[in-house]
């Protein structure tokens, strides 16, 4: 920057920048709302410069600053649900989703290509095949032990994979009985067939991604209170179903559909669509759905604050 550079209230904006960004990378926590802020100001102060000077080269920073914020705005939108500079929230805290928009878009893809290619029809098949196809989505293998599945079906487990490998959509290298006994140190290696790289590709993602959706998955199908409350893996589906489909504000469904479809839900949950009513009053005294009702053919609700972390941006 010219020592002499004109007029000075830009200099000085400079200098300023230079000291606001030196003092953002000592932070311990990023802070992406103000690094968008920092962007923006570099943006307008370099165009300024562009036109004081003439200097082509500063125009083309000025484009990269704005493209940088545009960037960062998106980041901030992802993690919290919340534009940068949006406080319709009030007092209340910033809520960190542990998916972004992007990785909710792919576990929404993951729920329906399990919707279509299930074996059976039956909820307990249907999550089984669901939490292997996480694990197994990029490569077409993937490791399980008997935990994971007890834990995912605590009264069915070794009856469901029997049928998912008898319907050759699991194999295993040795029995179901040993998969059952496999423990974390030695867990049980599988492949889900129709998974393998030669064959046609159901996902595009990478393995950040894959990684980060089977752990949200782990923890909305583990859910304490869900546990607590003893419900059944249908009522589980659905709670998968509608944390998977949700505004910034934890309310289900896009904004022009008031709601989700209460047939697809209804489908995706191997429920008639008059059922989905009662399972999702279960959610509701899990602590999970704040409010649910299923009136025009829709079901409308809530994810509570507890759950918000889970929820899965449309």
């Amino acid at each position: 920057m010219p020592h002499d550079l004109e007029p000075d209230v830009l200099r000085l904006e400079l200098i300023e920048l230079g000291d606001a960004f030196r003092a953002y990378q000592q932070r311990t926590e990023p802070g992406l709302a103000l690094l968008a802020e920092l962007h923006e100001r570099k943006a307008r102060a370099f165009r300024l410069w562009a036109d004081v000077s003439g200097d082509g080269s500063l125009r083309y920073e000025a484009h990269r600053a704005e493209k940088a914020a545009q960037t960062t705005r998106e980041m901030h939108t992802n993690r919290t649900g919340q534009p940068v500079g949006d406080t319709a929230g009030g007092d209340q805290p910033v809520v960190e989703r542990l998916l972004t928009r992007q990785q909710a878009v792919h576990a929404r893809a993951v729920l329906n290509y399990v919707a279509a290619h299930s074996p059976h029809p039956e909820a307990e098949v249907r999550l089984a095949v669901f939490m292997l196809t996480l694990r197994a989505a990029r490569t077409g293998t993937g490791n399980v032990t008997g935990q994971d599945l007890t834990g995912w079906l605590p009264d069915d487990a070794e009856q469901v994979v029997q049928r998912l490998v008898a319907a050759d959509w699991l194999r295993l290298p040795g029995t179901v009985a040993e998969m059952m006994a496999s423990r974390p140190e030695d867990p049980t290696a599988f492949t889900v067939p129709a998974l393998l790289p030669e064959q046609p590709r159901p996902f595009d993602f990478g393995k950040t991604t894959r990684s980060r959706i089977s752990g949200w998955a782990q923890k909305v199908v583990g859910d304490r209170k869900i546990r607590k409350k003893k419900l059944g893996t249908t009522t589980r589906l659905l709670g998968l179903y509608t944390a998977a489909h949700i505004r910034p504000d934890g309310r289900l469904g896009p904004v022009e559909d008031g709601g989700l479809h209460l047939d697809e839900v209804a489908a995706f949950c191997t429920l008639p669509p008059d059922a989905v009513a009662e399972h999702a009053g279960l959610l509701v005294t899990a602590d999970w759905l704040a409010e649910a009702d299923t009136a025009g053919e829709r079901l409308r609700g809530q994810l509570t604050r507890r759950v918000l972390p889970l929820g899965g941006m449309l």
